[in-house]
């Protein structure tokens, strides 16, 4: 039971080549291409307005220096949607469930986040490792707190887009196994069992949106400190 229950996390491979890298290449195809007509259909419409919305939310905060991180965190905001929201449909692979995965789009990003503010501003950077004012005993203490919160940003980056949807996978996996094994016994526990499988899937949809917004908003912020 255990094996089948995490075994939906487990990367399957054809002729030896694992299929999670078609996983992460179909979000990509996906997405409409312009054909530069003067009127774009639907599709197009819906794209840009919510890149449009979203590039403005984020960037709404952030110095002019920042905003050339625009098509970056857009783009990396729309993969991670496309890829959340598509490993909820039935026998697909969602690669944001995987830590390595996440550690590596969150390691180099929030790394390129601190050598920009070290090289911009050296002296502002340090001087979020020692606060002002802060009495000569605790120095060294403050210092060794704040180094291990700067390095623990992308950890919790990563564990936290992680973690959220890994537990709603494994409660949808759940919940669903219920429906067809109490369905002989109690036909009417069995539809409530599938009303409440139905809010979760819901939940779950929302969650896949917030934890993607989520993870490029604390992207920006580092950004914001840095710039």
């Amino acid at each position: 039971m255990t094996m089948d229950l995490f075994s939906q996390f487990a990367s399957t491979t054809s002729l030896g080549i694992p299929l999670i890298l078609l996983a992460m290449l179909v979000p990509w195809l996906l997405f409409p291409t312009y054909f530069g007509h003067w009127v774009n259909n639907r599709l197009l419409t819906s794209q840009n307005w919510f890149l449009t919305m979203f590039t403005k939310q984020i960037f709404l905060p952030l110095n002019s220096p920042a905003h050339k991180w625009a098509y970056l965190l857009a783009s990396l905001m729309a993969f991670l949607l496309s890829m959340n929201l598509l490993g909820l449909l039935p026998y697909t692979f969602t690669p944001t469930t995987q830590l390595s995965i996440n550690l590596g789009l969150a390691i180099p990003l929030w790394l390129a986040t601190v050598l920009l503010g070290f090289r911009n501003q050296l002296n502002h950077s340090l001087a979020h490792f020692l606060p002002e004012g802060t009495p000569t005993p605790l120095i060294p203490v403050l210092i060794m707190i704040e180094t291990i919160s700067l390095f623990i940003r992308p950890l919790a980056l990563g564990v936290r887009l992680t973690a959220n949807l890994t537990a709603g996978h494994l409660l949808i996996h759940l919940i669903s196994s219920a429906v067809s094994a109490i369905f002989s016994l109690s036909p009417s526990a069995s539809l409530l069992t599938f009303a409440v499988l139905i809010l979760l899937t819901i939940l779950e949809i929302a969650v896949a949106m917030i934890q993607a917004y989520v993870f490029v908003l604390l992207l920006s912020l580092y950004l914001q400190e840095n710039t």
